[in-house]
């Protein structure tokens, strides 16, 4: 039953994924389509209200608009936050928000990554939850889908990159929008709530008051996870009956989660007029997810060696953390998923999970391009998509090609410096967080948990992925600037180095394929794209693994 419930959801995932890809490639195509006659007076207004210019852009004046903008959101968003507590639509009277709390949150929210040092609804009111977090839940998986429409067209030698504002636009009027209504009134009906009332008070069976936090809830959880976004309006995220109150509301958060990241291969491909090469990529992706969800399963179901030690019968699987209305294999997809498609979101507690069923969202959010967040994650495969390409050609002594044109030196210096920037402020933090007082202070479990939950802090940061272990004690000032300045820089500096690769092949003049031309359309490529990301992650991040995870189920 359990393998059952998997597979018929990822089943529905991929069937809902490949037209949804087609929608994605018409809503922000350059030319002209029969979406345009609905959406075209809609985004005309917001043009001329915004004094926006509808000219094509180059990959400089493309990030600067992209850089822009999202420093202007995170001006507006930090000060509200700071001021929450003079602000309306604050029934509970929370005061605004510490100094560096709130640099690490809007950080957070800002870059797709909604890593939470706060306590969802008791650290925001109604107002901020509203105008902060959803209003960033909505544009910043816009900015990584119009980031990677401008990449799919600059490698695939379009004319132009297009334009950063009307991308934005598109992609929130065309697709996040109305998709996020559509499954909020799921949600709804779900039991969700969906108010602006003050917190219930009710009076338990024992006589005693209980106070039920409330607010505007499922408009937030279907963008949230719509954008793979993943905070939750409570502190315990989507394990909260409020937040994800049913099975179904369960099922409907993941392929939320995948709908996006599963459905760009599908709009590379009608793009770029390579259906093939979106199958193989997809093909690549879904092989290590499996395989990730496999090992995390058996890991699970087989319970915590720990406590068989001693004799402790674990029929139902290791049930710590999780909730039984959802179960073993609907906790470990949630997590496989949430951690896959980089949203953060968890309906369990990651920390409690066996050591190797906590490898697993690890590896996931290391190797950060299996399907990944909304545009982000595709770029990060086309980027490992290249570098496989170009170890081949290495390997039978010709220039490499991708899509027709030639990778050069510049191109591979900067998906070089790309790769090797996500480990390095991994790691580095991680040495410096574990050799410190101020760092290993926050950490609740000795030895190689401890080791596992520092490193998943910076992981999942990096990753922009906003999951956490949950057992470190985070809300200090040493852990509130370091991880807010390594979501900063996990986030903008791939986009900006991906651009420059993107423009660097625009302008191109295409090649002709030859008999040593290395073909991606078959399972040649299939497999040496997933040696490819295999080895790199292996290579970066096994001898961290080892002393955490690992070290931790050999002790066992």
């Amino acid at each position: 039953m359990d393998l059952f419930q998997i597979a018929l959801v990822l089943a529905i995932a991929l069937l809902i994924a490949i037209p949804m890809g087609k929608y994605i490639a018409l809503s922000l195509s350059l030319e002209r389509t029969r979406l345009d006659r609905v959406f075209n007076p809609i985004e005309n207004f917001i043009y001329k209200l915004s004094g926006i210019s509808q000219s094509h852009m180059n990959w400089k004046q493309y990030a600067t608009a992209l850089l822009i903008s999202n420093f202007v959101m995170f001006g507006l968003c930090y000060l509200i936050v700071r001021l929450q507590g003079i602000l309306p639509f604050n029934p509970s009277e929370i005061g605004g928000m510490e100094a560096l709390l709130s640099f690490n949150t809007i950080s957070s929210f800002l870059t797709n990554t909604n890593l939470q040092h706060y306590s969802g609804e008791s650290g925001l009111s109604y107002f901020s939850q509203m105008t902060v977090i959803t209003f960033l839940m909505m544009t910043t998986p816009a900015t990584g889908l119009a980031l990677c429409i401008a990449f799919i067209r600059g490698i695939s030698g379009h004319k132009s990159l297009g334009n950063f504002y009307v991308d934005l636009v598109r992609s929130l009027t065309r697709i996040f929008i109305p998709s996020s209504i559509v499954v909020g009134l799921l949600l709804v009906g779900q039991g969700v709530p969906q108010t602006l009332d003050p917190t219930a008070i009710a009076t338990t069976l024992e006589g005693e008051q209980q106070q039920i936090s409330r607010g505007p809830v499922a408009s937030l959880e279907s963008i949230k996870h719509l954008g793979t976004n993943g905070g939750g309006f409570f502190g315990v995220n989507a394990a909260h009956p409020f937040e994800n109150p049913t099975p179904f509301s369960n099922v409907i958060h993941m392929l939320s989660m995948l709908l996006i990241p599963m459905a760009i291969p599908f709009t590379f491909g009608y793009m770029t007029k390579k259906r093939k090469l979106s199958w193989m990529l997809t093909g690549a992706m879904s092989i290590i997810f499996l395989a990730m969800l496999v090992t995390i399963y058996v890991q699970e179901s087989n319970g915590n060696q720990a406590l068989a030690n001693i004799g402790l019968s674990q029929d139902a699987g290791s049930m710590e953390g999780k909730e039984v209305r959802f179960g073993i294999a609907q906790s470990v997809l949630f997590t496989t998923v949430t951690t896959a498609a980089t949203t953060g979101s968890v309906n369990n507690m990651h920390d409690t999970l066996t050591p190797l069923g906590g490898f697993v969202p690890l590896v996931l959010m290391m190797l950060n391009n299996i399907f990944g967040g909304d545009g982000v994650g595709f770029v990060n495969i086309i980027m490992y998509a290249i570098l496989a390409v170009f170890i081949a050609g290495l390997m039978v002594g010709r220039t490499p090609e991708f899509l027709g044109r030639k990778i050069d030196a510049k191109e591979m210096k900067l998906i070089a410096i790309t790769i090797l920037i996500h480990p390095l402020i991994i790691l580095v933090p991680s040495a410096i967080a574990l050799t410190t007082e101020m760092g290993n202070s926050a950490i609740s479990n000795a030895s190689f948990h401890g080791i596992s939950q520092v490193i998943y802090e910076f992981t999942s940061s990096a990753a922009n992925n906003g999951s956490g272990f949950e057992g470190l004690g985070d809300n200090t000032d040493f852990w509130n600037i370091s991880t807010g300045l390594v979501m900063l820089f996990g986030r903008y500096f791939s986009m900006i180095a991906m651009l420059a690769v993107a423009s660097s092949l625009m302008v191109k003049k295409p090649v002709p394929e030859t008999i040593g031309t290395m073909r991606t359309d078959n399972s040649t490529f299939l497999v040496f794209l997933i040696a490819t990301v295999l080895v790199v992650g292996a290579l970066t991040f096994f001898p961290v693994l080892a002393l955490g995870p690992i070290a931790e189920a050999l002790t066992m």
